[in-house]
């Protein structure tokens, strides 16, 4: 069995301890969900395990032959490169052998007659055979076609960040290791890749470690949770949900202990102060206890929960309106006379396909993207804020309390309270001694607590959120989701993450492309479920329909035919000869395809098209032949 084995492993940051001599270990085939509030480590961690970061101590033991790929929050990828180029430049053994292959290829093509150069060349296939690396390329382009990626010509450096998101899982997901190690591989996939993704991976043979706020995500693949909180390792096993259950056992009975060592240490004390002294080996080994309870008294920390409860200004009836809307961008269709009427209170989610204009409507609906036709109408009392999907700058050598301090000193609660900026602070989950570290020692998540506080503290009433689930944790989430519910104010939010629209949404646009937009009533789970339903029912309809046409078809024929016409006669009289040229010209392009230099992916595609394009006309053919033999007389 392969395993991965950590034994006192240690990481700091600056005065901050990561993680301190934590042990776990990793099976072959284990589904793991590591779970941390922003700046607890979690990708620290990963860096470690996948050898990108050295540990101050500790060892990570595991076989030789143990392979490791790892999926980054943003991949590094040549920005030269084309899509396919990039995806075959992992370091992956099988990536290794089909470079060796497309050498030796070329050697041997160039010199036949060279002995060494043909033993070369027979070892490299040999390899191929046993690594099964020749559906490697054909493998990459399913795995692309089903995260949306089609055009494999283009350039790295002409994507968009969700767009290298996907094309540096492709290349995680097609090197097959021992261990794969994900970070937030949902950002930025639509529902259907993400559910695509969760059968994938429920077939996967190797082990699985992944970090990821989407909830769903981890019910659906995830069998033990390991969760790093204050340097610690907790595991727990079972889904999420089990993982929420089971902690709150945790966290209670920790709290019963710690109340417990207070009574106790509260009695011990009182004994203490009546003036006990060492005269016997009984006495002393008490006041020793003693000592060791008093040390270890008050160590307990648990994650405190984010307490958002700032005030906001009032919002009248009319808030936004979009009236007989249109928008192109390039040569996208955004909108077409689309209009739209956002109420006081709404509660609106805005999903659908990548690319189609999700973020391009808040943009419409904040001011900042002019339609090309229509009218946009902003009510008099709306103060919006606009939480985007890339943090705006934010100046990294300044301090936190600074930052927050130009927004304004101190700012009223919903109770009418003031609240001073380092209560916001320690609030979100920023304690005391993080108040003048600088921001660009912070994490990424927590730079993004950062920026949603700063927003909040302008006291909005209207609030757009552009996939607010990126690079948030989960305990931060759910207290996000806790201040919409009891939000006054409307709310439209941009996003993905089928757990985070259906606690937040009640109202839904579904972005098809071409403009093309589905209003829905109720919760995201809902609509799935009424979607796969209806195109489940309307496959059947149309495997129906087909095998009934084909039905009356064989029908009709076996009642009528009995011979051939005179024109099938002279057909069926050529029709060997043309399956001859059909296999002699699909030949000529095998063996041009042996010819090709190995790393020109496009004419390799080109030939292979051609091929299949004869093959199907071969079969073709030879249907025809069949049927024509069978009333040749």
């Amino acid at each position: 069995m392969q395993t991965l084995r950590v034994e006192n492993l240690s990481k700091t940051y600056g005065e901050k301890t990561l993680f301190a001599d934590i042990e776990f270990m990793i099976n072959e085939n284990d589904r793991i969900g590591l779970i941390g509030t922003n700046g607890s480590g979690k990708t620290s961690l990963l860096n470690v395990l996948t050898g990108l970061d050295a540990a101050d101590n500790g060892e990570i033991i595991k076989p030789n032959q143990y392979r490791i790929s790892y999926l980054k929050q943003i991949p590094e990828l040549d920005p030269a490169a084309t899509i396919m180029n990039a995806v075959f430049e992992g370091s992956a053994p099988i990536f290794q052998t089909i470079h060796e292959y497309e050498q030796a290829l070329t050697l041997y093509g160039q010199n036949p007659e060279n002995a060494k150069y043909q033993q070369r060349y027979v070892t490299a296939e040999n390899k191929m055979n046993q690594e099964d690396a020749w559906s490697a390329e054909s493998d990459v382009k399913t795995i692309l076609t089903q995260l949306h990626i089609r055009d494999l010509n283009q350039k790295i450096d002409s994507l968009s960040g969700g767009q290298k998101k996907r094309v540096g899982l492709a290349q995680v997901l097609i090197q097959a290791p021992d261990l794969l190690v994900l970070d937030e591989p949902t950002n930025h996939l639509d529902f259907d890749s993400i559910k695509w993704l969760e059968k994938y991976l429920a077939g996967y043979k190797g082990a699985l470690l992944v970090v990821t706020h989407d909830r769903y995500f981890l019910d659906q693949v995830a069998t033990r949770i390991i969760e790093l909180s204050f340097g610690k390792i907790y595991t727990y096993q079972g889904n999420y949900q089990a993982f929420v259950s089971q902690k709150a056992d945790r966290v209670e009975q920790e709290i019963s202990a710690e109340h417990k060592q207070q009574q106790l240490y509260k009695k011990e004390l009182a004994w203490m102060r009546t003036g006990a002294k060492a005269r016997t080996t009984k006495q002393q080994a008490r006041i020793n206890k003693f000592n060791d309870l008093k040390k270890n008294l008050n160590k307990l920390q648990v994650d405190d929960d984010i307490d958002i409860s700032l005030g906001q200004q009032r919002l009248g009836k009319k808030v936004l309106e979009i009236k007989e809307g249109t928008l192109d961008i390039a040569d996208h269709h955004i909108l077409k006379n689309f209009s739209m009427l956002v109420q006081a209170h709404d509660r609106i989610g805005i999903t659908g396909v990548n690319g189609a204009g999700k973020s391009s409507l808040l943009n419409v609906l904040a001011g900042e993207l002019p339609l090309d036709k229509g009218n946009v109408v902003i009510g008099d009392t709306v103060k919006l804020a606009y939480y985007r999907q890339q943090t705006e700058d934010i100046p990294e050598d300044e301090r936190m309390i600074s930052y927050l301090n130009k927004i304004g000193q101190n700012v009223v609660d919903k109770n009418g309270q003031r609240i001073s900026t380092t209560q916001l602070l320690e609030q979100f989950l920023f304690p005391r001694s993080m108040h003048g570290v600088l921001i660009r020692k912070l994490s990424g998540g927590e730079k993004r607590r950062l920026y949603l506080l700063k927003l909040l503290m302008s006291q909005p009433n209207v609030l757009l959120l552009d996939e607010p689930t990126n690079d948030l944790d989960i305990g931060t989430l759910t207290v996000l989701e806790d201040y919409l519910d009891n939000f006054a104010g409307t709310v439209i939010t941009v996003s993905h993450d089928r757990y985070f629209l259906d606690k937040v949404a009640d109202k839904l646009l579904i972005f098809s492309g071409n403009s093309h937009i589905d209003r829905y009533a109720g919760v995201f789970t809902d609509y799935l479920k009424e979607n796969e339903a209806h195109n489940k029912q309307s496959q059947k309809t149309v495997k129906k329909n087909k095998v009934r046409a084909k039905n009356e078809e064989k029908e009709v024929q076996s009642k009528k035919k009995t011979k051939l016409t005179y024109a099938e006669k002279i057909e069926f009289g050529k029709i060997e000869d043309e399956i001859d040229q059909l296999e002699k010209e699909k030949a000529s392009f095998q063996k041009q395809l042996t010819q090709v230099d190995g790393a020109d992916y496009e004419k390799l595609a080109e030939l292979q098209q051609n091929i299949d394009v004869e093959d199907k006309k071969i079969e073709e053919k030879m249907k025809r032949w069949e049927y024509l033999s069978q009333y040749n007389q």
